[in-house]
């Protein structure tokens, strides 16, 4: 596998580096991407209070919506039957929003959905005309009015010796349904390699992470990589709380991802896979 690059985001380089990332590992790393780093940390400080308190109960998901909050042991992998040790709250534009998580969390949404059309567009411009001609429409315009694009905040709680006895991991390998992730997120993040070792996502100071999902590996004709991925758990000797905050960047359901394959028709599908529906 080759090396996940991290890349600055203001260099001139960035277009062409992000994409050789990209197509070749399914990851990227990024720094002065523009996100205020105080803006993450006081969202961080916002729902580390939440995932501590029960008023988190008042907003059981809703199995139909997706939105809401999903309790610890709600997610499990596709292909895989344990349960994820995370607890997670699911944000929509038009979804439930906690009356006791201030407006930063809207905010950080917002921003993290421009930069996402912004690395949409650098993955169609830069990528061959043989795989732009495959796309429906421009990467971008796929995403524009979509009502799927998913803020979702984890909590991965410390861990005790009962949670862990049957395997299960903070989050078990798998890929991401959607075109493309941006994840905030501490260390802990593992990426598995063509021959099979699992290596460890180096995150720069104040960086953020890129990765292709399967939705986009479709509709690019595998170009662009859907690389497994999981989260391992912490040693029990420096077992603490582990936060971040994966932007889903979706297209409308209307999209086609291929000449019989619809948005929708997919997100359904793997959403069975996973326990959510």
């Amino acid at each position: 596998m080759k090396k996940i690059l991290t890349i600055d985001w203001k260099s001139k380089n960035a277009n062409t580096e992000f994409v050789e990332s990209l197509s070749t590992t399914g990851f990227a790393v990024i720094y002065n991407h523009g996100i205020d780093i105080d803006l993450i940390s006081s969202t961080y400080k916002d729902w580390e209070k939440f995932f501590s308190s029960n008023e988190k109960l008042n907003y059981i998901f809703d199995y139909d919506k997706q939105d809401g909050y999903f309790p610890f042991k709600s997610e499990n992998a596709q292909g895989h039957t344990t349960k994820d040790l995370k607890e997670f709250f699911h944000i929509y534009s038009w979804g439930r929003y906690p009356k006791e998580i201030s407006s930063n969390t809207k905010f950080i949404h917002k921003e993290l959905l421009s930069l996402g059309s912004n690395l949409l567009d650098c993955l169609d411009d830069y990528a061959p005309k043989s795989v732009r001609a495959k796309f429906s429409i421009k990467l971008s315009k796929m995403i524009e009015n979509s009502g799927q694009n998913l803020l979702r905040i984890i909590h991965y709680p410390p861990l005790t010796k009962k949670d862990t006895v049957d395997g299960s991991l903070r989050a078990e390998a798998h890929t991401d349904i959607n075109l493309i992730t941006i994840l905030i997120a501490e260390p802990g993040l593992q990426v598995l390699s063509s021959n099979g070792d699992w290596i460890d996502v180096e995150l720069a100071k104040n960086s953020i992470v890129v990765n292709i999902g399967d939705m986009l590996q479709k509709c690019s004709g595998g170009f662009y990589k859907s690389t497994v991925h999981r989260v391992v758990n912490p040693d029990l000797s420096i077992n603490k709380s582990r936060y971040s905050m994966p932007l889903f960047i979706h297209p409308r359901d209307d999209v086609k991802l291929t000449s019989n394959l619809t948005s929708k028709q997919y997100l359904n599908m793997r959403l069975k896979e996973i326990g959510l529906k």
